[in-house]
């Protein structure tokens, strides 16, 4: 069985995460996402919220095989692949997503060799971080094995949406949530969806 392991801050999800687990589902036995804190960005919205919102995207997505499992959240992306070998298994195909914005970093994270023998890493385009060679070689000498992600991605990201309240930039039951709980600011005079 091929399990992708989707963590994403989700501050909040937009139509890139719905592409990427919509790309997932249409190739992978099992999706398992979750929102997690990124040590890197040092303001985020409340953990439980961004699981929330995730929560309304994967639901109306409509694939019995995504699923959000809020036990693999974890601050590190070793701990999270821990989880899911303890849910699933050792024997398990698992491939990580990540964006190609995070190429670069990956050799930084905790016990990076230790992640990158252990799974597959699927890399999504991001605006303004195309394939970095020598990053991605770097990946390599530390034993990693990689697969840049042959879709196309909208080029948006949650906080294009923090900044502007673009609902359109967001899928439905994303801005449903929103709207109900007025999140980020949300007023009730946002721009409607076209």
């Amino acid at each position: 069985m091929t399990i992708a392991l989707f963590g994403a801050s989700a501050d909040p999800p937009t139509l890139a995460h719905q592409t990427i687990l919509i790309w997932l589902a249409q190739r992978y036995d099992r999706v398992a996402a979750w929102a997690a804190d990124n040590p890197f960005k040092p303001e985020q919205s409340p953990l439980p919220t961004r699981r929330a919102l995730l929560q309304a995207l994967v639901a109306d997505l409509g694939y019995a095989h995504v699923q959000v499992y809020p036990e693999l959240g974890e601050r590190r992306s070793l701990l999270s692949l821990k989880g899911a070998k303890a849910l699933w298994g050792e024997a398990e195909e698992y491939h990580l997503v990540v964006g190609s914005d995070l190429v670069s970093q990956i050799p930084r994270w905790y016990q990076a060799p230790a992640l990158l023998s252990a799974t597959t890493l699927i890399i999504f385009p991001r605006p303004g971080y195309p394939p970095q060679t020598e990053a991605l070689e770097t990946l390599t000498e530390l034993g990693g094995r990689y697969r840049w992600l042959d879709a196309e991605i909208p080029a948006i990201s949650s906080s294009d949406y923090r900044q502007t309240h673009n609902p359109a930039l967001v899928p439905p039951a994303v801005l449903d949530y929103i709207q109900r709980h007025r999140l980020y600011h949300f007023s009730g005079h946002d721009r409607p969806r076209p």
